[in-house]
């Protein structure tokens, strides 16, 4: 189960996506909390090398990320920290948060949502961008302008989430 979240202008574009998983938090959380466990499930990160011990408020980390034939190095800081609550990164740069929220079920399992929230400013830059390129939205007949231009795509995080999903569903 997806579902979209849209906010308003002024924070930027949020995105987000939830799943149901047969595994408590306490499983979840222990994927998604530890920035070194990104490569495991991330549909981007291929490295990631964390500053300190076991990942905490504050934890910094490097890491190698990849598009198809394209790599880039980012950096990041974990910004929110509610053990088997919610958990958040910040990347340097761009200044992106990429949020996890946990929610305990009726049946013992966890709700999961992942979403990303972009700075104003860089969604704005993004959007004048594309639509300045030939095919970009709102430069050709016909083209949706109702989806977000933000540096996340919605279906790398639906395969970030069916990843953690058969990682902790695993016995």
């Amino acid at each position: 189960m997806s579902t979209d979240h849209t906010p308003a202008p002024e924070t930027g574009t949020p995105r987000g996506r939830s799943i149901e998983i047969d595994a408590p938090p306490a499983r979840v959380w222990e994927l998604v909390s530890e920035v070194r466990n990104a490569p495991r499930w991330s549909t981007q990160a291929r490295k990631v090398l964390a500053t300190s011990g076991p990942t905490a408020l504050g934890t910094r980390s490097f890491n190698i990320n990849r598009q198809g034939p394209v790599f880039w190095p980012t950096t990041s800081r974990v910004v929110d920290f509610q053990p088997e609550r919610r958990f958040a990164n910040r990347t340097g740069g761009h200044g992106t948060q990429w949020i996890f929220e946990l929610e305990p079920t009726p049946s013992g399992g966890t709700r999961l949502t992942e979403r990303s929230e972009s700075p104003a400013a860089l969604v704005a830059a993004v959007r004048k961008l594309t639509s300045a390129l030939p095919g970009g939205r709102g430069r050709t007949r016909g083209s949706s302008s109702s989806s977000s231009s933000t540096p996340s795509s919605p279906s790398s995080s639906t395969g970030s989430l069916r990843r953690i999903k058969a990682l902790a569903e695993q016995s």
